[in-house]
């Protein structure tokens, strides 16, 4: 029995929370949070406690281009299994173990490396554990799209973003006190043993199924075609260019031969959705602090209600998607994303008022936590499941590069014009991606917003 998404009650709606891969994605999420500020702001927090120059800690910044280039291994990781244990826990489980040991092992490097005595090793163990965390995000995106049907997918991706900020509250506030107890040996050594957290649920959560390799590159016509023009070339030749054209060209084609000249469109909104909110990002603790806010009132609010205001988004997100669709809350989450940015040209206007610092963040960080839930939903839509890892990489490389690169002249912005002008700015950049989510969900054959589904 099948009903539209809106047909469903609260009740219905809400318990989709209780289902095993919904649940699985809260660790896998705290797995893929933790990593994160360890190569970030909590490791130029210890540089510059034990006194490396600010200019030196400046470079550090480039480790997080790692993230933003993963599509460019993705193919291996979405096609080539890893010999000896893909066997035994299957493709995903495996790559995701190895992606968690090498965070561990990064963890533990840094944790014995004195950043006052060798600034290259503490790039190096940073620059693994990066590149660990990347590959992370590459299988846990599949995993999840893998691992259970599209109506499901939202609510997944909202207790995927919980146990994100969770795992980024242990990196970020749980490292700094226990190294302001302890040490930063221990501080990074207890954050290497969190990553058993991951890899415990990788053992206890079963592989999602998927067709043999051989059988999904025998069934690409591209594949097929190279086959037959290479007959009578050596086996290893024939080998290596089937898989390059299975792994490397058939995710692109994909999506481009089921979406046509739409696919230019999808990719336009991916680019855009979140250009409003990341072109900001940087200047929001700038203004908190030349507001006169203390850094004790920044952190009690942005952080500790912040990240409670987000997971509230988040849920809220996943609930409104199984309940109503994708269609209509990606135009809802792309119009909000905009209009709260409008409470910061407010805050700025006014000063510090501690009651207008709480309802932007409670406006910013639940309209960030619904639009990311509803967006990762609409991006595993668009994913092909034969090619998950790979398209959603690229997907996710491409949301955040525009914002990232515009928050570049951010400063330049907020120097020359002030906080109000730019926060204005911020919002007007979220237009293009609002008339954008309109268009798109309103086509069935992009966002099918009656699309029936299970009540499995």
């Amino acid at each position: 029995m099948t009903n539209h998404p809106h047909s469903r009650s609260w009740l219905e709606a809400s318990l989709v929370y209780l289902k095993p891969p919904v649940i699985a994605m809260l660790f896998l999420g705290f797995s893929a949070g933790l990593p994160f500020l360890l190569v970030f702001s909590t490791l130029t927090a210890w540089l510059r406690d034990v006194n490396v120059e600010v200019a030196a800690i400046g470079f550090f910044s480039w480790i997080g281009m790692i993230y933003s280039i993963k599509f460019f291994w993705a193919p291996v990781v979405d096609r080539l299994p890893l010999p000896g244990l893909s066997r035994f826990l299957g493709q995903r489980r495996s790559w995701m173990l190895l992606a968690q040991a090498t965070i561990a092992a990064g963890l533990v490097g840094l944790a014995h490396v004195d950043p006052t005595a060798s600034l290259a090793a503490v790039a190096g163990f940073a620059l693994l554990v990066a590149f660990g965390s990347a590959t992370q995000d590459i299988v846990i995106d599949a995993f999840r799209i893998e691992s259970a049907a599209e109506d499901v997918q939202a609510a997944m991706a909202s207790t995927y973003i919980i146990g994100y900020r969770g795992g980024l509250l242990a990196a970020g506030a749980g490292a700094l006190y226990v190294a302001d107890l302890a040490s930063w040996y221990w501080a990074y050594l207890t954050m290497a043993l969190l990553v058993g957290i991951g890899m415990l649920t990788v053992l206890l959560r079963p592989e999602p199924p998927r067709s043999p390799l051989g059988v999904q590159l025998i069934h690409e016509p591209q594949v097929r075609a190279f086959l037959r023009a290479t007959r009578g070339r050596s086996r290893l030749w024939r080998r290596v260019g089937a898989w390059t054209i299975g792994a490397v060209v058939c995710p692109f084609t994909d999506f481009f031969r089921r979406y046509g000249r739409k696919a230019l469109w999808l990719l336009l909104l991916v680019g855009l959705y979140r250009i409003s909110d990341l072109s900001m990002a940087a200047m929001a603790n700038p203004l908190y602090i030349d507001l006169g806010f203390s850094l004790s009132q920044i952190a009690n609010v942005t952080k500790v209600f912040g990240i409670l205001m987000s997971i509230a988004g988040g849920i809220l997100g996943g609930i409104l998607v199984v309940r109503y669709g994708i269609g209509p809350m990606l135009v809802a989450g792309a119009l909000i994303v905009a209009l709260t940015n409008l409470l910061f040209a407010a805050l700025a206007s006014v000063g510090a008022e501690m009651p207008m610092l709480v309802i932007t963040i409670m406006g910013d960080n639940l309209a960030n936590g619904l639009a990311s839930t509803v967006f990762i939903a609409f991006l595993s839509s668009l994913t092909s499941r034969a090619y998950t890892a790979t398209q959603y990489a690229l997907f996710s490389s491409l949301m955040t590069l525009p914002g990232k690169f515009i928050g570049g002249f951010s400063g330049v912005v907020v120097a020359s014009q002030g906080y109000v002008t730019f926060f204005l700015l911020a919002s007007l950049l979220g237009i293009p991606a609002i008339v954008l989510a309109w268009v798109i969900a309103r086509d069935r054959s992009l966002v099918p917003m009656g699309k029936a589904v299970s009540n499995a």
